[in-house]
Order: structure tokens, then sequence, then C-alpha cells
């Protein structure tokens, strides 16, 4: 029982609800390892005990809590304090304030000094209620932007691709929004390693990768000289070749070769020089982001040289302030400027792309997407140990859809020291990710609430939860998208347990949009009768197994809706039953493939009911396009905010683009946008698409057809949440000396 009592005084779960109902037991050496990841040592009965009497010491001693998060415009309450304690508050800026006085938004700092001479800090977050929201209801386009190629791009999709896709889908069809997934820097490749893939495992959450980078769209292109020119024009070709290599059959992505071109083209760009207000606004960057930027810049610096895993670097250069690492920086002043510089050109085009998506008439614009965590051997990893759980990475426990759980092979932050830091590290990403977008997709969001932590070496399934303050994680979140007039969207937290249910309350009592995948969204089924066949109790087990789908006008407002995502099939594939093929043959079918089938033919056929009886088949169900049609009408009729329309399933790809569970078993992430033979589709042969058009069209028609019903049906009308949101991102680029691309 004390180490039980030891765990719960630090937020970790020595049990958790894997279904309402059943509770699953931690096992102690888990909650052992978690507990010493967390720097308590609890390796047996004294060692708990010496844990148990310092954290009682510490709490008697505690003058203030770590964080207080009192609701704005009220007064301060730090709780009761001796008599004759002093205190002093102080603003961002560091100008006083009156601890007396109703509070302003803001991060603020309380200070206390008791007569017996103990003092301490407390981080005070004022956040308005509720996040901005979406000022109309819309439709957009769902994707993973390196798997769009154009006539243009570079073997990969890029940011010149994203603002044509937004410019296009918006003029075209009126599509509000176009979310293309993580744009954060990778950790590159090294030697005969290739870069991760994943872009929810990033190097850096902070800084957009150049290799989404359009080259020809940077200013300084125009002014090569002759030789340069040559060279660049001659990358240029070398480029086609390998577009024309992913257009082949069975093309793939080829992150690491796109990188190379662009990198060689990148060098020769960077030696022409600035025109006085491009210097000007490359200064204004570098003075904004400071110590952030520079960290990765010397990351990037120090890869380039000692490979791209800082845990192997040598001579101190592992610790981000040494004197070793401060006379590297110093050494290689000019590599560390490049890097700032692609990072500023990054940030040029994520604002160009958001201003093209706006003045298209684009209500939200670009959603940009925080992956939930950062790679352990990046940047991010290596500038931010200090609040980085050793020894443990992130994962998700074993639930229905994953027998055996995940693990994302991310550290998770520590939540004492980012409170001692007074969640700066967290401002500092969010910030990052709010600065060019019209709405932010936070991924894993019931990460503020809580996470499973997975100790190294064992499996996903041996992991443990552990709390983080929910009210403040929410807090700063909240202030964030308020200070940047930008909507949230948070990924489905399930809603299983009875613990994500109100996480998912939480969340949407704050305005964060939830995500709704059709396929997750059913009501319990009833009992269903066997017949004598092994095939008809087959049937009738799959039956009563699978949730009735949920009538439309059954859904929650306040969500982002999609039929399916880049972690399930695309939607031919879920009709046709070939994802389950591929499945089977990946060893990820835990259950015969024909009663695999069966369930999933049983799932199919409710959905296909339910659109029968609500007349969205007028081709019937044989056809495929007419089917993915429906669905899409479908998620139009409900009140969801928002509707996502995966892009793939525009072009009829039955190819899922990541298979959770593999590595090099399956092209995760390279596969590019196919049509249903599985030949590679540009944007220009999208855009001319009748399959494509057909699709947006029906959507846009269903969502015109309601938006103005499902405005007035909500409280406050469009105009609830100050109605700022969407465009914000805009306007956050038009900084004062920033010319335009």
């Amino acid at each position: 029982m004390s180490l039980a009592r030891l765990a719960a005084l630090h937020g970790v779960a020595t049990s958790y609800e894997s279904s309402p109902g059943r509770s699953v037991p931690v096992p102690e050496d888990t909650v052992a390892a978690v507990l010493a990841a967390l720097g308590v040592d609890a390796s047996g009965p004294a060692a708990v005990a010496a844990a148990l009497a310092a954290y009682e010491a510490a709490e008697r001693d505690r003058l203030l809590p770590t964080t207080l998060v009192p609701p704005a415009g009220t007064l301060l309450d730090p709780g009761p304090l001796p008599a004759g304690t002093e205190t002093a508050l102080a603003g961002e800026d560091g100008a006083e304030l009156d601890p007396s006085g109703p509070l302003p938004l803001g991060h603020h700092t309380l200070t206390a000094a008791a007569p017996d001479g103990r003092t301490a800090t407390a981080a005070v977050i004022v956040a308005p209620a509720r996040v901005p929201r979406p000022r109309r209801r819309g439709a957009g386009l769902v994707l993973q932007l390196p798997t769009l190629l154009s006539g243009r791009s570079w073997g990969m999709g890029d940011l010149g691709d994203l603002a044509e896709l937004a410019a296009w889908s918006a003029r075209t069809h009126g599509m509000d929004f176009v979310q293309p997934g993580p744009l954060h820097a990778a950790v590159p490749g090294g030697g005969d390693r290739p870069a991760d893939p994943s872009p929810y495992r990033p190097s850096s959450r902070r800084f957009a990768d150049p290799v989404h980078l359009r080259i020809e769209d940077i200013p300084e292109y125009r002014y090569l000289d002759p030789d340069d020119r040559a060279r660049a024009d001659e990358l240029s070709g070398r480029a086609a070749a390998l577009r024309d290599a992913v257009r082949a059959k069975g093309g793939l992505v080829d992150r690491d070769a796109v990188w190379q071109l662009k990198r060689a083209a990148l060098e020769l760009l960077l030696r022409v020089e600035l025109t006085p207000g491009r210097r000007v606004a490359y200064h204004h960057f570098l003075a904004e982001q400071g110590q952030p930027l520079d960290d990765y810049a010397a990351w990037c610096a120090l890869a380039e040289i000692h490979g791209p895993d800082w845990r192997s670097w040598p001579g101190g250069l592992t610790d981000p302030r040494s004197t070793a690492t401060t006379r590297a920086r110093h050494d290689l002043l000019d590599r560390i400027d490049f890097h700032c510089r692609l990072a500023w050109l990054a940030d040029s085009q994520l604002w160009r792309a958001q201003r093209i998506a706006r003045d298209a008439g684009m209500g939200v614009g670009v959603v940009h997407e925080l992956a939930p965590g950062v790679h352990p051997a990046g940047a991010d990893a290596w500038a931010e140990q200090s609040v980085l759980a050793a020894g443990c990475t992130v994962g998700t426990p074993p639930d229905a859809r994953d027998a055996r759980g995940r693990d994302r092979g991310v550290p998770p932050w520590r939540p004492d020291r980012l409170a001692a830091a007074g969640y700066g590290p967290y401002r500092s990403v969010l910030r990052a990710a709010l600065r060019r977008a019209g709405a932010l997709r936070v991924g894993d969001v019931t990460g503020l609430f809580r996470q499973w932590w997975v100790p190294a070496g064992r499996p996903p399934a041996e992991g443990t939860y552990v709390a983080y303050d929910a009210r403040a994680m929410l807090a700063v979140l909240v202030l964030a998208a308020h200070r940047a007039g930008t909507p949230v969207i948070g990924a489905d937290p399930g809603g299983g347990a009875p613990a994500d249910r109100g996480i998912r309350d939480a969340l949407a009592a704050r305005g964060v949009l939830d995500t709704s995948v059709l396929w997750a969204e059913g009501e319990p089924a009833p009992e269903a009768a066997t017949t004598g066949s092994d095939t008809g109790a087959a049937t009738a087990t799959a039956t009563a197994a699978v949730p009735r789908p949920r009538p439309p006008e059954h859904w929650r407002a306040g969500t982002l809706a999609t039929v399916t995502t880049h972690d399930l099939p695309p939607t031919a594939a879920r009709l046709s039953g070939t994802h389950l093929a591929v499945r089977h043959e990946l060893g990820l079918v835990d259950t015969s493939l024909p009663a695999a089938r069966a369930a999933d033919a049983v799932e199919v056929g409710a959905w296909l009911d339910l659109l029968d009886r609500l007349r969205l088949l007028p081709d019937g169900r044989a056809d495929e396009r007419s089917v993915i049609t429906g669905l899409y009408r479908f998620l139009a009729r409900t009140p969801a905010r928002l509707v996502g329309v995966w892009l793939p399933d525009a072009a009829g790809d039955r190819r899922p683009p990541h298979v959770p569970g593999t590595g090099a078993e399956y092209p995760n992430w390279r596969l590019p946008v196919a049509d249903p033979d599985g030949r590679t589709l540009l944007l220009e042969e999208l855009a001319d698409s009748p399959r494509t058009h057909r699709l947006l069209a029906e959507v846009a028609r269903e969502i015109r057809g309601r938006a103005e019903a499902d405005d007035d049906a909500e409280p406050g009308g469009p105009a609830d949440g100050t109605g700022a949101g969407a465009g914000a991102g805009t306007g956050a680029g038009a900084e004062a000396g920033e010319p335009a691309p």
C-alpha cells in the first residue's frame, strides 16, 4: 500500500480502466520504473518509505502551490499563508501587478516571503473561458502534404502545392480549410539510415521542415548568378526525374532523395545577398524566435558533423549549455545561420499559404497539426532534456482497436519539471504552432490530462498512466489560442473509458473541437439472435459486437467530422474489404480472415442501410463512388462544425497511408495519392477529376443547405467566440518589416 500511496502522490496510476467496469492492475515494477523516471526512488520498501517521508516534509514546508489557475477577472487566492507573509505579483513583462485586484489575462509570477525565512514562487496562468471557434460551419480537405505531388514539386508535396490546393478548393467548391498534417522539422537520415518518414516523431515541433519549401518561390532564386542558375536548373531536372519515378507504378515518396536535391539548391540560394527589406525581416525573425531557434539551428549544425542522434555526440556536446557546446556554436556560426535562414524561409512560405487560402475565401485556411511528441534523438529532445522523462516513452494501452497497445517512441514531458518551469516549454511550442495557423489540431489531446508511459524495454501493455495538471495545461492552450485568435481541434480522445468521456467534456467546456470519425460513431446494438449454422452464429456474434450507426441528428456539434483518418483505411478500402487482406498479410488480424471480413461486412452494411434510409445512395450500393459521396454527404447533414474530406477518398485511393503497428514491413507515409488502380495522381489531375469534383460539390451543397439553420440553432450564432478565429493566422503574418514572399 505504501507504493500505491507514493504513486498516487506523484500522479502515477496503479490500475486503469480498459473498458467500462474492467479494471486492470499495473505491475509493481512498472510503477517503480515510472517513479524513477520522475526522480523518485521506489526500488524497495525502505526507499518507498524514505520517498514518502521526503514528499510529506516538502509539502509541510511548501509556501505556495507550484501553479495557480484563477479565472480571468477574479481575485488571486494563493491559499493560506503564515501571518506577515509578503507577496508580490509580476506580469509577463515584469511590471508589478496588484495581487489584490482583478487579474488580467496572461502568465504571471507570484512571489511570497514568510517571516520564518521561507520564500516561494508560483506560476499564475489567467486564461479566458474558451478558445475562439470557426466563424462559420464549413468543409475542407485533409491530407498528408508529402503524398500530394504536382507538376512543379520536387518528388513530394510542398508548400506551393498546399497554397494551390487551398486556392483551387476554396474558389471552386467553397472549401473552408485544408489540413496538411504535421509539417514539423524531421530528424534527417544519417549514414545508411534513412530519415524517419513519420511526421509524428519530429526533431522539433517549433519549426517547419525545409524539405517542404518550394524552391522556385524563394525570392533569391530570381537573382542567382549564371553559373549557380545553371546548377539550380540541373537540380530541377533531377527533381523532375524523381517526380516521374514517384508517378511510376509502385513509386514511393523518397524524402531523403528530395532533401538531397533541395539542400543543394538551398546552398546556392543562400549565397545571394538579401535585399535590405528582407534582411530586416530575417533579423526580426531571429530576434522574435530567440533561444529556441538558436538551439534548433545549433542541433542541425552539430548533426551535420556528428550524426543525427545527440545521445552519441562526443566531448560534452550532449549538454546544450556546456562549455564544449558553446565553443562549437561559435565555430559553426555559418552553418547555424544557414539553418536559421531555412527556418525563416519555411515560416515565410507557411504565411504565404495561409494568406492565399484566406484570400481565396476560406473561413479557416490552413489547419496546422501539433504532433504529440518529439523524436528522442532530435533537436527539441536535446535542448529540453531537463523537462523530459528519461527512460520512458509515450504510448497507448491495449484496447479494442489494438490488443497489444502502441509505443510511439517519443519521450514524455515530466509534469513536475514542466510545472516548475511555469509551462514555458509548452507555451513556446504552442506559440510556434499557432504562428501561421488558421486553426490548430492538437494530436493526442488527452495528453493534456494523462499520458501512457512505457518504461524502456517493456511492451506497451506494461505501461501506466501518469497524470498532468489538466487545469494548467488547458489554461496555457486556451490563452495561446485566444491570443492568436485561432480555433483548436483535438484529436479524438476515444470516449471508451469513463475518464476519456470526462476529458471530452472538459475540452468541450473550453471550446476545443473534438474529432469524430464516422466508423467510431455508433450506439450500442441490440442482442442478435443466433441461428443453427456456424456462419449464422458468426454473423450474429459480429452483429451484436458492432455498434449501430449514429443518426446524423445525434452527432455532437462541436467537432471536426471525418469518415476516416491517416491511421485508418481509405474509404474505398473499407468498402471493398481490401484493408483486411493487407492487415492479415502483415499479421495484424487477431482472428481468422473470414471472421474479420464477416464482422467488417456487418459494420459496413449497417452504414449502407442507414444511407439507404436517408436516400443518400442515388446510384445504389454497388457504385463505390456513390457510396463514398453518400458517406460525406451524411457528415454534412450532422451538426458538426467542420467536415473533413480525406483527399485520398476523393481520388478513390485504396491504400492506407499508415498501418499502425508496422515499421519496415509497410511503406508508411510514403504512398502518393493515387487512383483506385494505384496510379499516382498529380494535383493538376485531381483538380480536373470528375470524381473529385462530384464529391466536393455534393459536400459543399449539403453544407450550404444547412449552414443557416445550424448557425441559428447554436447559442450565440456564428459570432460566438468572437469570430476572430479562423483568420488570425493571416493577420499574424503581416509583421512589421516582413515583405510578402
